[in-house]
């Protein structure tokens, strides 16, 4: 297992697009039997390295010093600071151009601003950029993500938008419809409808402005926000970041990653002997803040390695509950401990150097709620944590209330967690939130 082992991981260094799982799991036979074969060809095949971010690697796995052939899409020599770890190919992510991402610590200080700000790091040719991470998108990470979609299945996450039960303080859609003759416009038989719905109700991507870094008052690269901004009348004028300017970037095009942390938390209750209610995740019960750590657990299960330009989406199971909540389900809701991922800086700096292109979920604010203040008391709303770290510093959009139930069971039913992700939001422009139109293609 030793030299399957050592080949299989200097298969991994070489060819980015086929190291999705496999060295992290090479002690589950489903990843290294699976993977053993495939990789063993295309190593045969690939030239090797003798240094690795311009560290040589340890005697026992040199490789023998041929070029680097074309598209290995191995990084420039990246210097490595004493005590990070650093990711095999997600430390410091390539940017279009050549030039390297820094690491959160690394990032150019930011005037008035806190350590770890990220403006400016986008912008090209003295032009504010307005798309913030999802220019990690070049066109050699969307090729990659496209090679996901070798199954022909496609799974829509979008949730209907008068799924939510629950009121929450934003109007319910309402859909009208309509005779066309009854419109004036044609005598023959057919119709027409109109719809009014908050794009924030259902599943939706937060733009980079709709939360701002409350002490500055200021949105994404140090812009200020106003209404008579977002109220342009074309894209073009738009100075804003605003949803509508990813249709000039052609969309979101990536590779997704399912991390379903319900079905991992009732998993491994199971096996510890739970059963009942102790078993099962509950999106407002008392196990709401999900971790790093419970991320990269999940992750390490389902065999999974996160790559540059990745969505990371994370399931709790919220929508499930609030389309059809219980007397059980209304009663938890009244303690107001909603499931997420757990807001604090270190989760912040995780985020950001794991270089995910954006985040979603199925939870209402993807981070968990009520908040945790630096000094360990519960916060408010007004002091969430990962949205402005996310949607003001990073250029990070937030999706939330994403469908995920039927993609979890296909994920479990294939066992396989990566695919081939795309959204289009909606063409306004100042589009502040808006339905993903997400789709999950295998």
């Amino acid at each position: 297992m030793h030299q399957e082992g050592l080949a299989l991981r200097r298969a991994c260094y070489l060819i980015p697009s086929l190291s999705l799982t496999v060295w992290n799991s090479l002690d589950r036979t489903t990843c290294a039997t699976a993977t053993l074969e495939a990789f063993a060809g295309a190593y045969n095949r690939t030239a090797n390295l003798t240094y690795l971010y311009g560290e040589p690697l340890d005697p026992e796995n040199s490789l023998p010093q041929e070029p680097v052939p074309p598209g290995a899409a191995i990084l420039e020599p990246y210097k490595h600071t004493p005590g990070r770890t650093m990711d095999r190919y997600s430390g410091a992510s390539a940017m279009e151009g050549g030039a390297q991402l820094p690491h959160f610590d690394d990032l150019p200080s930011v005037e008035g601003m806190p350590q770890g700000c990220a403006w400016g790091v986008f912008d090209k040719d003295g032009k504010k950029d307005l798309l913030g991470t999802l220019n990690l998108l070049t066109p050699a990470v969307v090729a990659e993500a496209c090679k996901e979609a070798r199954d022909g299945v496609s799974i829509s996450l979008n949730w209907p938008l008068n799924g939510n039960k629950i009121p929450m303080g934003r109007v319910a859609p309402t859909h009208k419809v309509m005779k066309l003759s009854e419109m004036g416009l044609i005598q023959g038989c057919g119709w027409d409808d109109e719809l009014t719905f908050n794009t924030q109700a259902s599943s939706q991507w937060d733009s980079l402005v709709h939360w701002q870094h409350q002490t500055s008052g200021l949105a994404y690269n140090g812009i200020k926000v106003t209404q008579e901004g977002l109220c342009a009348t074309s894209t073009d004028a738009n100075q804003m970041p605003t949803l509508d300017h990813w249709h000039t970037s052609g969309g979101l095009v990536a590779r997704g990653v399912l991390i379903d942390f319900k079905a991992w938390y009732e998993a491994k209750a199971i096996a510890d002997g739970n059963s009942g209610e102790e078993a099962i995740f509950h999106p407002f019960g008392d196990h709401n803040r999900i971790t790093v750590a419970d991320l990269e657990a999940v992750a390490k299960d389902q065999c999974v390695e996160f790559r540059t330009g990745d969505v990371l989406i994370i399931r709790t199971g919220m929508t499930e509950v609030l389309e059809a909540p219980t007397p059980g389900d209304f009663a938890k809701m009244q303690k107001m401990q909603i499931a997420g991922m757990h807001g604090t800086l270190e989760a912040a700096k995780w985020l950001w150097n794991k270089h995910f292109a954006a985040v979603a979920g199925d939870s209402v604010s993807f981070e968990a709620l009520m908040p945790i203040k630096e000094d360990g008391s519960v916060g408010s709303p007004e002091d969430l944590v990962l949205h402005p770290w996310l949607l003001s510093m990073f250029g990070m959009s937030i999706g939330e209330l994403w469908d995920l139930k039927a993609l979890s069971a296909h994920c479990k039913k294939t066992n396989r967690y990566t695919f081939l992700l795309t959204s289009a939001p909606l063409n306004i422009p100042g589009l502040v939130g808006s339905p993903p139109n997400a789709l999950a293609i295998f």
